[in-house]
């Protein structure tokens, strides 16, 4: 108890603060990360992947295990660049963001993999759609008038499925995956067992 306690007063002195950040952020991206791909991998293994179930629980732990080990190490890395700039300069600047990042994106996120793609692709539609808008909030573009959603959402729909029936190789694998099973496969059955039950 009394150990505890010793333990809950240094964490709460404000005493090395800058570096017990940084643990819980790696902490926290290691947890989130984990959170985040096991259930993804667990129902797009079993809905999608072929291969017996030991190969199965395999790949979705390392997809996991991956996932957190990324996110837990950009974030690390992230908090420590970001702290040392902000140590070394004596103040915050926006530029430290953006260059710890860009560090750890390259050296975390650059390497190739299935993971990183997704990762990468969810940030990237992201980060288009924030920079519309500070587009719109700063004054560089006007605000436009009435409902533009379904716009957005008919170039993005319009686009996706030409290039799928017409480019289709230039898509992820994943999409390619999802789109044939959604509009390709649908014109193939032989029976009422793979016409309703069944795909194939």
């Amino acid at each position: 108890m009394a150990a505890r306690q010793a333990i809950d007063g240094f964490l709460s002195s404000g005493q090395y603060r800058p570096v017990l950040s940084v643990i819980k952020g790696l902490r926290n991206g290691a947890v989130y990360g984990a959170k985040i791909r096991f259930p993804h991998a667990l129902v797009m293994t079993f809905l999608f992947k072929e291969g017996s179930l030991r190969e199965k629980v395999r790949a979705i732990l390392e997809a996991t295990f991956t996932h957190s080990k990324n996110l837990a190490s950009f974030v690390f890395l992230y908090k420590s660049l970001t702290g040392l700039m902000e140590h070394f300069q004596e103040e915050k600047s926006q530029i430290h963001s953006f260059i710890a990042a860009f560090i750890g994106g390259y050296f975390v996120f650059g390497k190739n993999n299935k993971v990183n793609e997704q990762i990468n692709l969810y940030l990237l539609s992201r980060i288009i759609y924030g920079l519309a808008k500070l587009a719109v909030k700063r004054g560089y573009i006007p605000k436009p008038n009435g409902e533009t959603f379904p716009w957005f959402a008919a170039i993005v729909w319009g686009i996706v499925l030409w290039e799928f029936e017409h480019e289709k190789e230039t898509l992820q694998s994943s999409l390619q995956s999802s789109m044939t099973y959604l509009y390709h496969d649908s014109n193939k059955w032989t029976n009422l067992k793979n016409f309703l039950w069944h795909n194939k």
